[in-house]
């Protein structure tokens, strides 16, 4: 039975799949390589690259005109910056797979010799240039996770693959395809030989084109699906399948680790004559979330990255980056690079699980040290009262903020948004669930708390702002927006949160609560 991939290359007899070949522009792919051009193909992790380069090389070696091999240089980055290991790593492998792949031993016999002869900085080139002239047909050399290579080692693999350029087709590569999470410009190598930083663009300034691997268009997602219904006759209902494309926005690791654990992951979902409705695919989420699988580990650790949190930390806050235009648009475009912002809209978070993973990763040992129990705040019928959690968590910050905040390390800034996520996540944890929404330059972060009670799902609206330069223009525009977002979502209350960050007034200046207005939705409003 095939069954939804998380894991790995696409194996079409396993997994149910979109063909790799039909995510890229194929025609203008094989120009290009007919053009004997070198060019970049980059793609977050885990979207479906090497399945994409696996294809490409077995169609142009099925067609006879070339000879093409891939390659993956990601153990390289074990030996960092030991350029000798690292390229005698690069030409083993490089060997193996010709063998592995052409049947084709000559490199085997080739390269140790080179090495040993010209050293670390030339063996690559030379290597290639002998190998080129064994076979009269084409070489075309597919290169993964090329940005998985350190400092020295990868500045000298893209020179040496530049220096060979001109002697293409004859007595070196026809055509290199370079694979990675990012494109090459966005490279900033240090080289420690140069004590430097050098630009991956000027290192490998022969590249011809950028091509990305996009996510699933909403089409593919459904077509995926469909797959499981066909082979296994488990249908899903419009909910859910309108669900995935909401939660995944086609990530595809997204989609098929939600999937799969909708489908193969429960017991509920392993009944083939029910069909996957909404409320399997929100749990499977949470499961998805609360196992840390490696795909989201790997989101999670670059939020360390001082890059990314320059464009992160001011989503959390609802405030305006105070980097510089053009600093920021870098930061920007490295964050959409590692699949964290959305392709269509760069100041939004890519998908909404990414959107949920965020804060709770940030909020991860907070959430276990507050002492906050969902008992406290249900009524004997089992509703949740969100005026009393609020009040409580009002008191908790005005008591414990300064300290607490501290934990959140590098952002800091963001930590009232933070604990109060962490506080409603302890408790709502218990019985209902949280969806957020937050951007660059949006001046808000909206909650959605979601509480099931009887047969229906109760929502109550959590609007965080900073203050501004005057506490009733902010109030205003956040009632506002608070009950914009209530209407959007059929939210029963909504309730503001004003944080004040100002040194200079006194808490019980800050500290308020001011009860609905009449008229128009109701709104509290928060002073914290």
């Amino acid at each position: 039975m095939r069954k939804f991939n998380i894991a790995g290359p696409v194996v079409a007899a396993d997994h149910y799949h979109i063909p790799p070949l039909d995510r890229v522009n194929l025609d203008y792919v094989l120009d290009l390589v007919r053009d004997k051009t070198y060019f970049v193909l980059h793609a977050p992790r885990q979207t479906g690259k090497t399945s994409a380069l696996l294809a490409l090389r077995d169609l142009l070696n099925a067609a006879g005109d070339y000879r093409c091999v891939y390659v993956s240089v990601e153990a390289v980055q074990a030996l960092r910056e030991n350029v000798a290991e690292g390229m005698r790593a690069v030409l083993a492998e490089l060997a193996l797979q010709a063998g592995v792949t052409l049947g084709d031993e000559s490199l085997e016999g080739i390269w140790p010799g080179v090495l040993e002869r010209v050293g670390p900085g030339q063996a690559l080139r030379q290597a290639l240039l002998r190998w080129c002239m064994v076979d009269p047909r084409p070489l075309v050399l597919l290169i993964d996770e090329i940005d998985a290579l350190v400092g020295d080692t990868l500045l000298s693999v893209l020179r040496q693959l530049r220096a060979g350029y001109p002697d293409r087709p004859g007595r070196f590569p026809h055509s290199v395809v370079l694979c990675g999470v990012r494109d090459v410009r966005d490279y900033r190598i240090h080289s420690s030989a140069q004590n430097a930083a050098v630009l991956g663009g000027s290192a490998f300034n022969v590249k011809s084109a950028s091509l990305r691997l996009g996510d699933f268009t909403e089409a593919e997602t459904r077509a995926l699906l469909a797959q499981h219904t066909e082979e296994t006759g488990q249908a899903f209902t419009g909910d859910a399948l309108a669900a995935v494309w909401r939660r995944t926005a086609g990530q595809p690791w997204l989609v098929n680790a939600l999937c799969r654990e909708a489908c193969f992951g429960s017991g509920a979902g392993r009944d083939r004559s029910r069909a996957i409705a909404l409320d399997d695919i929100v749990d499977a989420q949470e499961r998805v979330i609360l196992a840390r699988a490696t795909h989201l580990d790997d989101l999670a650790d670059k939020l360390r990255e001082e890059r990314v949190r320059r464009v992160v930390a001011p989503m959390l806050t609802g405030a305006a980056s105070r980097d510089s235009y053009a600093e920021r648009g870098r930061d920007v475009e490295y964050a959409r690079d590692l699949g964290l912002l959305a392709q269509s809209d760069a100041k939004r978070i890519a998908n909404p699980i990414y959107a949920e993973v965020i804060p709770r990763e940030l909020t991860f040992v907070t959430q276990d040290d507050i002492e906050a129990e969902t008992a406290w705040y249900v009524g004997p019928g089992g509703d949740l009262d969100v005026d009393g959690l609020l009040a409580a968590f009002q008191q908790f910050f005005r008591e414990h903020s300064e300290h607490w905040t501290q934990r959140f390390d590098r952002y800091r800034e963001a930590g009232p948004q933070l604990l109060l996520q962490a506080y409603l996540q302890k408790v709502v944890n218990g019985g209902g669930r949280i969806e957020r929404e937050y951007a660059l330059g949006r001046g808000r972060v909206d909650l959605l708390i979601l509480w099931p009670q009887g047969n229906r799902t109760r929502r109550f609206v959590v609007e965080c702002k900073v203050r501004g330069n005057g506490l009733e223009r902010t109030i205003r525009q956040g009632v506002e927006q608070t009950r914009g977002y209530m209407d959007c979502c059929g939210a029963e209350s909504g309730h503001l949160i004003v944080f004040d960050r100002s040194q200079e007034r006194t808490w019980a200046e800050k500290i308020f609560r001011r009860e609905p207005a009449a008229g128009g939705a109701p709104v509290t409003v928060w002073g914290m």
